[in-house]
C-alpha cells in the first residue's frame, strides 16, 4: 500500500516523463539526449551515485543501511527504432524516422521514477540497488554485453536482476512471466549470391543471381522442417533482399539477402549454421553461381532463474492480485538482457500496455516495431509500482 501511495502521488510526473521520452527517441548507442535527461532527472532528486558506462549508459546506486549487505539490479534499455511514427498522439515522435515503437520510452521512465522513489525509502531497507540504464538493447552485440565488459555487475557486485517488457498482447493491469527458458537466441544471416549478368532476353548467356537466390531462401527452410527435430523451436526468417540498380529486364550480377535464425538448443544453434553455410554454398554453385555466407552470432535465449521468478511472481500476486499475474509460454523474440542471466539469476517479465477495453482477437493483432504502436499510460503506473515492489521483496529475502 506504501509503494501504491507513492506511484500514484507521482502519477503526473510518470506520464510526463514518459511522454517527453517518446517524442524525443534516438537509435542505438546514439542516446545522448536521452542519457542526459535520465541524469538531470536523477540529480535534481538528490541522486548522485551516477556513472556513465559505454558513452550513453548509466549506471546508478540508491544505497539504503547497511548498503554492502546485498545488491539487486533493476535493467532498462534505452534504444529507439528506425520507424517513421504514424500514430495521432499529441506527443508523438519529433525525430523523423526514428521511434519508440518498442516500449523502451516506458521501461526508462518507469525506472526513471523507480530511482526516485527507492532515493526517498532509502533508510527504510538495508542492502542497495543498481539501477542500469543500458543502451543499444535493438543493435548487435547488444548493449548488455558491453555494459558487463565495463563492469556493471560488479563493484558491488549484484545478486540478482529484474527487467520488464512492454507487452501489448495483454491488458493494461496484468503481467505475464515465464519461469526457465524464455526468450529465443538469435543470429543474423548475410548471404550475397554472385552470377553474371545481361539482358534479360538472354538468360543463356548469365547466370542469374536472382534465380539462385530464390531456390536458396527456399531450400534453407528445410533445414527448419527437416533437420531440426519439431520438438525443439526454431525459426529461420529472410527479411530483405535487393540488387543493385538494374532494371526490370536487367539481370544483375550479385543479389544480396539479410535474415536471421532464432534458436533455444546450443548444439542445435551450431549444428544449424553449419548447414545454412553448407547448403547455400553448394546450391549456388550447381547452379553455375556462388553464394558468400556472413552468419553473424548474435544474443544468446534468455533464461529465467527459476526460483528467482517463482518469488517475483509470488510479489506480482501480491501486488496485483493473483488473477492479473498470467503464465506466459515461450517468445521467438531476442533480448540481450538475457547476457545478465549468464551471470547473475535474472528474472525478465513483460507488463500489459494494451486497453482493457480490446477484445482478445483485437489485441493478437496489436505488435511492437510498427508504426502504430502505442503504449495505453495505465501501464506507467503498473510498470512503475511492481518493479518496485518486486525489487524490495528480493532485498528483503533471506
Amino acid at each position: 500500500d506504501r509503494i501504491k501511495r507513492l506511484v500514484q502521488e507521482r502519477r503526473p510526473e510518470i506520464v510526463s516523463t514518459f511522454r517527453e521520452l517518446h517524442a524525443h527517441p534516438e537509435l542505438s548507442f546514439k542516446e545522448h539526449r536521452t542519457h542526459d535527461f535520465i541524469k538531470q532527472q536523477l540529480l535534481a532528486e538528490g541522486i548522485t551515485s551516477i556513472r556513465t558506462l559505454v558513452t550513453t549508459g548509466l549506471e546508478v546506486i540508491i544505497a539504503g543501511r547497511n548498503s554492502t549487505k546485498k545488491t539487486v539490479a533493476l535493467r532498462a534499455d534505452l534504444d529507439a527504432l528506425p520507424v517513421q511514427e504514424q500514430t495521432d498522439l499529441p506527443y508523438k515522435s519529433q525525430n523523423p524516422g526514428i521511434m519508440h515503437a518498442c516500449g523502451h520510452d516506458l521501461h526508462i521512465a518507469c525506472l526513471i521514477i523507480i530511482a526516485k522513489i527507492l532515493h526517498q525509502l532509502r533508510n527504510e531497507f538495508e542492502g542497495s540497488f543498481k539501477l542500469i540504464f543500458q543502451p543499444g538493447e535493438e543493435e548487435s552485440p547488444g548493449g548488455a554485453s558491453l555494459m558487463i565488459k565495463e563492469g556493471v555487475l560488479t563493484s558491488p557486485q549484484v545478486h540478482s536482476i529484474f527487467g520488464q517488457h512492454s507487452y501489448p498482447h495483454l491488458p493494461v493491469g496484468t503481467v505475464g512471466f515465464c519461469e526457465g527458458r524464455f526468450m529465443a537466441a538469435i543470429d543474423e544471416i548475410f548471404l550475397t549470391i554472385k552470377g553474371k549478368g545481361g539482358h534479360g532476353s538472354a538468360p543463356h548467356l548469365c547466370v542469374d543471381p536472382i534465380l539462385i537466390a530464390a531456390h536458396i531462401i527456399v531450400a534453407l527452410q528445410q533445414i527448419v522442417s527437416r533437420n531440426n527435430d519439431p520438438r525443439r523451436p526454431c525459426v529461420l526468417t529472410f527479411g530483405k533482399i535487393e540488387s543493385p540498380g538494374g532494371a526490370s529486364n536487367v539481370i544483375p550480377n550479385h543479389v544480396r539477402i539479410e535474415g536471421d535464425i532464432r534458436t533455444y538448443d546450443e548444439n542445435w544453434r551450431s549444428e544449424a549454421h553449419l548447414k545454412l553455410k553448407k547448403l547455400a554454398e553448394s546450391l549456388a554453385e550447381g547452379m553455375g553461381g556462388s553464394c558468400e555466407v556472413q552468419i553473424v552470432r548474435g544474443y544468446p535465449s534468455l533464461h529465467n532463474d527459476v526460483t528467482l521468478t517463482d518469488r517475483a511472481k509470488e510479489s506480482a500476486k501480491i501486488y496485483l492480485g493473483p488473477e492479473n499475474v498470467r503464465d506466459l509460454d515461450q517468445w521467438m523474440a531476442a533480448e540481450d538482457f538475457a547476457f545478465y542471466g549468464e551471470i547473475v539469476p535474472a528474472t525478465f517479465y513483460c507488463v500489459g500496455v494494451s486497453d482493457p477495453a480490446l477484445s482478445d482477437d483485437e489485441r493478437k493483432a496489436l505488435s511492437l516495431h510498427t508504426d502504430t504502436f502505442k503504449i495505453d499510460e495505465g501501464a506507467l503506473e503498473i510498470g512503475v509500482g511492481l518493479l518496485t515492489f518486486v525489487a524490495m521483496s528480493e532485498l528483503n529475502f533471506q
